[in-house]
């Protein structure tokens, strides 16, 4: 049996409306009212040190950067344990809609979760599944550790070639005009202050700046690629971004030359990187192949009532650009992928069996992952996301499921 909810009463749950937390509608499904009755869910990985050590070239900084306490790329304990808050949250909320038991543990091919094969991906969905149902045995489908898996990069695997005219045409469209030369000069004062960060003071032979905005143009088998200052930028904003979420103190971050507000501000590098390479439909489509056929399945009549899929950043970017919805959760530039932020499809149904579905975004707050402390009665912030074009039974955002289907590609 599902919870039967009016859709003016769902907006407001989803919303964080303290008057309908408490709230439980009584069956049967009231006239003009909506059920969720499917959830799929795609979330980045938890907090990681940066990828490589050192985590830049060395003309980027004089600096040593800080110590992390696991290896490059891992889940962090840190890290492990805001997912871990995050599965409690969530299975809250699942439980509210009847696809979780309020006591013991899911059915068999209830959930299903699904993780890329690096250490973070893996760690990240058994963090969050330990608390989502506590003491039961939900398997996770991922590949030995490190051993690539084409789902979560269609491209490069060469499941699902890309056209690199229509993809070069696209990333044009999204520099805008003037190129990249015009780009670089409208990020002029944000890049300076990067190199302030970095060097102490912008000098020559220091920072991220000084190299042109460029471009490696898109191959059948490679996506494009940026080069020059927004790349750079983009990989130490995000390196600082996690800094924080890790919890460092602000006299780490940076070297105590970031306050939380740069953090915030420089974010929109790592945002602006994803806006051009992973957004637009063409490159988004092909690399997002491999994991649109779990999220078909997941919002079938036959597929579980609750999909996880615990992969990447690109991963939410890509999903984010076929749907063309957007986000900003405090402490994060806009459309900047949060460390197990989450973008979340609701499947509901009406009383005549009519499917839908609804676009949200779930994550922690930047000073919520810096504390590490209990989310509390208003768990993370979760909002619905307005989806263009979509406007089913007169609310706008509100996709049909062939709307959404469609939408994948």
């Amino acid at each position: 049996m599902k919870v039967r909810i009016g859709l003016g009463l769902a907006l407001a749950l989803a919303l964080g409306s303290p008057a309908a937390a408490g709230a439980r509608p009584a069956a049967p499904l009231p006239p003009g009212s909506l059920a969720v009755d499917r959830v799929v869910m795609l979330m980045r990985h938890g907090v990681r040190p940066p990828t490589k050590a050192p985590p830049m070239p060395p003309e980027v900084t004089p600096e040593r950067w800080p110590d992390w306490p696991v290896r490059p790329g891992w889940l962090t304990p840190h890290g492990a344990a805001a997912v871990a808050r995050l599965g409690a949250a969530d299975a809250t909320a699942w439980r509210f809609h009847r696809l979780l038991p309020t006591k013991g543990c899911p059915v068999p091919g209830a959930v299903r979760i699904v993780a890329d094969s690096d250490q973070r991906t893996i760690e990240t969905a058994k963090a969050w599944a330990a608390t989502l149902a506590p003491g039961c045995p939900l398997a996770i489908d991922h590949r030995p550790q490190d051993v690539p898996d084409p789902r979560f990069n269609a491209i490069e695997s060469g499941e699902a070639p890309l056209d690199p005219a229509k993809a070069d045409a696209a990333v044009a469209a999204e520099v805008g005009p003037g190129g990249f030369a015009a780009l670089d000069a409208r990020y002029r004062p944000l890049l300076t202050r990067l190199d302030t960060v970095l060097c102490g003071s912008p000098r020559p032979g220091c920072g991220v700046s000084g190299t042109p905005t460029g471009i490696a143009p898109a191959r059948a088998d490679k996506r494009p690629k940026l080069t020059g200052a927004i790349d750079r930028a983009s990989t130490a904003a995000q390196i600082l971004l996690l800094e924080a979420a890790e919890g460092m103190p602000i006299a780490r971050i940076g070297w105590g030359r970031a306050t939380l507000a740069d953090v915030t501000m420089l974010g929109e590098f790592h945002a602006l990187e994803f806006r051009i390479l992973a957004r637009p439909r063409p490159i988004a489509v092909a690399n997002f192949a491999g994991l649109a056929e779990i999220v078909r399945t997941g919002l079938a009549d036959s597929g579980p009532r609750v999909t996880m899929i615990a992969g990447h950043d690109t991963n939410i970017a890509n999903l984010g650009g076929l749907f063309d919805v957007h986000w900003q959760i405090p402490g994060f530039a806009a459309d900047d992928p949060v460390p197990g932020g989450a973008l979340i499809l609701e499947r509901l149904h009406d009383r005549a069996g009519k499917r839908y579905v609804r676009l949200r975004y779930r994550a922690q707050t930047l000073d919520q992952l810096r504390t590490a402390a209990p989310l509390g009665a208003h768990g993370p912030h979760d909002r619905i996301l307005p989806v263009p074009g979509c406007n089913a039974r007169g609310v706008a955002g509100l996709c049909t499921l062939d709307e959404a289907l469609a939408k994948l590609g």
